[in-house]
This record gives structure tokens, C-alpha cells and sequence, in this order.
């Protein structure tokens, strides 16, 4: 069967899986996913140089077309960003950003790492949630935004097509259930009537009652 295109995870799985994260490293991750919508892969390349605090902005080399491409993100992953850093990460110009957490033989951080520790995070919740879905989730809360249109998300997801960008318009089957479980619980209106207007002799007389 095919895999339903809309993987987004709901606020409150976004929530429980923040609360368990334990370092600021792996909160700026995260921030930095569902803000910007970058894939998992092209966040993990950052490198020091390519991001402006100042503008809450960083540069990602895409996939597919390895152009260097700008994207924003949420002041709030800056925020962890810079909370990270203060740990004493390496921070020379060309240096990667994210590292694994152990003090000794520190390594730059990998996909698989990543995944590892997003996993770890829906633990207690048994979700199996895929650091892809981020991307996905990003999207439906940008599609989800009246401020947004179409071609914005476009733009920041870099979809070279429209078209791509549209699938994120389909509505979570979870969304529509619950709203027909919503019309059907709410209580009916009263059916009104209406008492017809007419001019009683007239009836009579039409009915060859007259008087």
C-alpha cells in the first residue's frame, strides 16, 4: 500500500518529544527542523559561517541541486543555537556545528546519531516519528498559516514544482474525522414552522362554504 503523503505529527507529540530532549544541542536541532523545514541531512552539514544570529537566517547547501540557498528559522532555535554553543563547542569559521556529546573523542554528528537520539525521545510515547517527518510537519504548519501562500512555502521548502508543495494541502485523515465526530455531536436546531398566511373567507367560499 502506498504511504499516505501527509506525515506530519501533531502539537502535542511535538510537545512530549521536546520534553524529553535532555541538551541544548539536540533542542537547537529540533528547532531548527520544524521552523525551517530543512531536510535532516542539510541541517546537519552546517558549519560555523553559516548562520546570522542577527537575522535569524543560515544557509543550507540543498539537495538535488547543491545550491547554497538561504533559509530562515525560528528565533527560538537561535536561541538554543546559541545556549549550545556556550557549552564550549568547537566555533572556528568552517567548523561543524553539531558534535556528539561526549567530552572525549568528540565527532562530528551524524545522520544516524540524529536519528538515534530522535528516537530515543519518543521513547515514552511509542510514536516512531522519522526525522524526515520534521520536514513535514514544518510544511503543514506553514500551509496551516493564513499568512502564508502557496508559492511562500514553496520558496522555503525550495520545491523546484508547485505541485510538490501541494500535497501538503490534503488534510490529515485524523483532522477530518474528528470534525465530522464534531458535526454530529452538535445538538440539531429545533425544526421551525411555518404557519401559513391566509384569508379565511376566502378558503371557505373556495371550498363552497360560504356563508
Amino acid at each position: 500500500m502506498p504511504r499516505p503523503a501527509w506525515r506530519g505529527i501533531p502539537d502535542d507529540a511535538v510537545s512530549a518529544i521536546f520534553t524529553e530532549l535532555k541538551h541544548h544541542r539536540d533542542r537547537a536541532l529540533l528547532s531548527f527542523w520544524l521552523s525551517s523545514g530543512v531536510r535532516a541531512e542539510e541541517l546537519l552539514t552546517l558549519r560555523h559561517g553559516d548562520y546570522d544570529f542577527g537575522e535569524h537566517t543560515f544557509v543550507v547547501t540543498s539537495k538535488g541541486t547543491r545550491n547554497r540557498d538561504l533559509v530562515p528559522a525560528s528565533a527560538d532555535a537561535f536561541v538554543w543555537l546559541a545556549l549550545y554553543m556556550r557549552e564550549g563547542q568547537p566555533a572556528s569559521p568552517g567548523d561543524p556545528v553539531w558534535w556528539t556529546l561526549a567530552p572525549r573523542n568528540r565527532r562530528p554528528l551524524t545522520y544516524g546519531a540524529a536519528r538515534r537520539m530522535f528516537s530515543r525521545a519518543q521513547k515514552s510515547l511509542g510514536s516512531n516519528w522519522t526525522l524526515h517527518d520534521l520536514r513535514h510537519t514544518a510544511a503543514e504548519r506553514m500551509i496551516g498559516d493564513p499568512a502564508f501562500t502557496l508559492v511562500d512555502v514553496q520558496t522555503v521548502l525550495r520545491h523546484a514544482q508547485v505541485t510538490t508543495t501541494t500535497v501538503y494541502t490534503q488534510p490529515r485523515m485524523e483532522d477530518v474525522l474528528q470534525k465530522v465526530l464534531e458535526h454530529y455531536a452538535r445538538p440539531r436546531p429545533p425544526a421551525q414552522t411555518i404557519e401559513p398566511e391566509y384569508d379565511g373567507a376566502a378558503v371557505r367560499e373556495l371550498l363552497g362554504l360560504g356563508e
